[in-house]
Formats: structure tokens, C-alpha cells, sequence
């Protein structure tokens, strides 16, 4: 295992910091844009261009797709060509692609328009989310700060970014721009962070490296046993927190009638992380391991789902579902920026680009196959359906244990910006 670390010296510090500033905007920026289209999509593909409700599905499930599912292509790139031009295309195909989608009238021309919008992702996030977990760990070595509490930041961004986007859509659509205004906006931003990092982001590819025979699948990745052990522990969290957009719209229209309080618990949810996830990391990356932080978040987690049986309906019914999204969340709080700072542990710096995007992809994967059980599972009896979804972040929690409860020392071996 090999930890990255930014060189040590005079003026190390003030170099990681604004990268870091940098990598956290771009969080937000990310999600702005890409929530102020998101959640309007599905109604304008049926209502807006009258697609019948099985292609609507269709067009979502080739958006998450063709992004989550290369997750692993993009990470990929990042580790032969460094982020730079990696984070810049994914730009300009995210802002071509929502221009197409502003556009599109067509079968034909959406799906082209949202498998774009999804591989601009790909390439983007893994790129993005590797450099912050290497730029945290060499905050970590230089100033002694946990680096669970840096990603944390950077979790809050993305939170933010996501409780800002859909009221900047529904900003645009209140004020008659409808939904080719909000994918207009969405572009905007987009060029917005392509200028940005077209500025400032480092120049040069981190590492030029000869290609070997098992580059496209090596073993330090797929065949590195604790990085495989903690892809199946972040899955069963990713699995068990798709619940929100899964079982919890079945749980609130049992006890309400409709769903028309899942905005509400969304907002709380995302509001949750902004205000919450650096005052709770901070505590407990100075408290405990992060195999401690993986089992304690799991276990909140299956605590979420165990709840809801037991937690009397509340006003207006919703007090089973608001425990659920509370539970859920402190739980991805927990563990989530624990899991991304083991990455670099587990896998070879120059393998981390390729590793991250992997983590995605498996729990990707994961989440299809689970959604398609848990699908299953709805008309069940509300006991057996929770304690079902219940089990799988203990099974997680479980394998988590298995991990080394303890980090390497840290060893200088790059610098974090080139």
C-alpha cells in the first residue's frame, strides 16, 4: 500500500490550500449545474415532449449509466494523462451536452444529449474526486489535519451545490424560462468552471508512464484484496442510501397518501451535510480510526432503516420517513468521507485516479442489482422490508471489520500540484 503526499518544506502549505479551495468550488460548481436540470428532466421527457413512461426510464437509466458505470474510464485517464485535461473535456462535453438537451426534441437526440451530459461525469467527478483525496493527504502529512475532515468539506460542497441547483431551476421555470432555460443555466456554470480551470489548474500530467501489460486492468487494483473488501463495504452503503429515491417515496405515500413531502425530506437531508458534516468529521477523525467510522456509520445506517417499523407516525405520518432520512444521512456522514481517505492507502498513487473511479463503478453496479431486489421486496410486509434493508449495511459493517483498523505512516512521494 501507498500513501501520496505533497513534498514537504517551506511554502508547501500555501500551495495544497488553494487547490484544495479549488477542488471544493468545482464540487459545488459540479452539482449546481447539474441539479438545476436533474429533477425537471423526467417531467419534461413525459410531459413536455410526451414520452410514454417506459422510455422515460430508459433515457434515466442510460443518463446514470453512461456516468456512474464509467466512473472507472475516466479515473483511467486521470492516471495516464493527470487531471488536467481530463476535468477540461469533461467540461466541454457537459456543456455541449446540455445545450443538445436545451434543443432536443427527439428520442434520438435525448439519449444522445444525456449519454453526453452522463460521460462528461465520468470523466469529470473520478478526476476531480482523486486529486481531492490526494491533495488531503498531503494536507494530512504537512499540517496534521485528518484528512477525513478535508473530504468532509468537500461532501458539504457537493450538498450545498445540490440544495442550491434545483432552486435555481425552479427559479428559471417560475419565471417562464422552462426547461431549456435551466439547461441553458446549467451550461453556464459549466463554463463557468472550464474557465476556471483552464486557469488554474496544474499544466502538466501528473505521471508519464509506460504502458504495461495489465494497464487497463491491473493488479494493484483488481486483484488488491482490502481495496475489493472496501468496494463491497461502500456498496452496501451506496445500496443502502438509493433507499431515499426508492423505498422512502413508497414509505411516504403509505403514510401521507402522496409523495409530495419528499422535497422536504430531500432539503433536510442536503441541509443536514452543509451544516452538520464538518463539526461531526471533525469529531470523529480526531477520535477514531476510519474502519471505526465505516462500522459506526453502517450501523446508523441499518439503526435508519430498523426505525422505521418501530418509529410511531408523526405529524401528518411522516415521522418514520424523517427518522429514516436523518439516519441515513448522519450515517453517510460518517462514513463516506472515511471510505475516500482509505483509497490511498489501498491502492498505488499512481493507480488512485483509476481506483476512485472503480469505487463508483462496483457501487454502481451494486446499486442496479439492488434496486432491481429491493424493487421486489416493496409489496412485502413493512417488517420484512426493513429488516431485509436493514441487513445490508450490517453485512457491510460486518466486511468493514475485516479492514486494518489502523493508516500507514505516510510516505513522500509526489507533489500535489506538477
Amino acid at each position: 500500500m501507498t500513501t501520496s503526499t505533497a513534498r514537504t518544506g517551506p511554502g508547501t502549505t500555501p500551495e495544497i490550500k488553494p487547490y484544495l479551495r479549488l477542488l471544493t468550488a468545482t464540487q459545488f460548481a459540479f452539482n449546481t449545474g447539474f441539479y438545476a436540470v436533474l429533477p425537471y428532466l423526467a417531467t419534461h421527457l413525459g410531459d413536455g415532449l410526451g414520452m410514454a413512461g417506459w422510455l422515460v426510464g430508459l433515457v434515466l437509466g442510460l443518463r446514470t449509466f453512461s456516468q456512474q458505470g464509467l466512473f472507472v474510464v475516466g479515473g483511467a485517464l486521470t492516471d495516464r494523462y493527470g487531471p488536467r485535461p481530463v476535468v477540461l473535456s469533461g467540461c466541454v462535453l457537459r456543456i455541449a451536452g446540455f445545450c443538445w438537451l436545451a434543443q432536443a426534441g427527439t428520442t434520438a437526440t435525448v439519449i444522445g444529449a444525456v449519454l453526453l451530459i452522463g460521460f462528461a461525469a465520468a470523466l469529470f467527478s473520478p478526476a476531480v474526486e482523486s486529486e481531492t483525496a490526494r491533495a488531503a493527504v498531503a494536507y494530512e502529512t504537512v499540517t496534521g489535519t485528518p484528512r477525513a475532515q478535508v473530504l468532509a468539506v468537500f461532501s458539504a460542497a457537493g450538498q450545498a451545490g445540490a440544495f442550491i441547483g434545483p432552486l435555481l431551476g425552479s427559479l428559471l421555470l417560475l419565471l417562464g424560462g422552462g426547461f431549456r432555460a435551466a439547461c441553458l443555466a446549467g451550461a453556464v456554470v459549466f463554463v463557468g468552471v472550464l474557465a476556471g480551470h483552464a486557469r488554474l489548474m496544474p499544466r502538466r500530467p501528473r505521471r508519464v508512464r509506460t504502458p504495461r501489460a495489465d494497464a487497463f486492468l491491473p493488479r494493484e487494483v483488481f486483484a488488491n484484496r482490502p481495496f475489493l473488501v472496501l468496494c463491497l463495504v461502500y456498496s452496501s452503503y451506496l445500496v443502502s442510501y438509493n433507499q431515499l429515491y426508492l423505498a422512502l417515496p413508497a414509505e411516504v405515500e403509505r403514510a401521507t397518501g402522496s409523495q409530495s413531502a419528499l422535497g422536504g425530506l430531500f432539503a433536510l437531508s442536503s441541509l443536514l451535510v452543509v451544516f452538520a458534516q464538518l463539526p461531526l468529521t471533525r469529531w470523529s477523525a480526531r477520535r477514531t480510526a476510519p474502519r471505526t467510522a465505516l462500522v459506526a456509520g453502517l450501523a446508523v445506517v441499518a439503526a435508519g432503516f430498523a426505525a422505521v417499523p418501530l418509529a410511531p407516525d408523526g405529524p401528518a405520518g411522516l415521522l418514520p420517513g424523517a427518522t429514516l432520512v436523518v439516519l441515513l444521512t448522519l450515517g453517510q456522514m460518517l462514513l463516506v468521507p472515511a471510505a475516500r481517505g482509505l483509497v490511498p492507502d489501498l491502492v498505488d498513487d499512481h493507480r488512485l485516479g483509476l481506483a476512485t473511479g472503480a469505487l463508483s463503478s462496483v457501487s454502481g453496479l451494486a446499486v442496479l442489482v439492488g434496486s432491481a431486489a429491493t424493487g421486489t421486496l416493496l409489496g412485502t410486509p413493512g417488517p420484512v422490508l426493513w429488516a431485509v434493508l436493514a441487513a445490508v449495511p450490517l453485512a457491510g459493517a460486518a466486511l468493514a471489520l475485516t479492514l486494518s483498523g489502523k493508516r500507514p505512516s505516510p510516505e513522500p512521494v509526489t507533489t500535489v500540484t506538477d
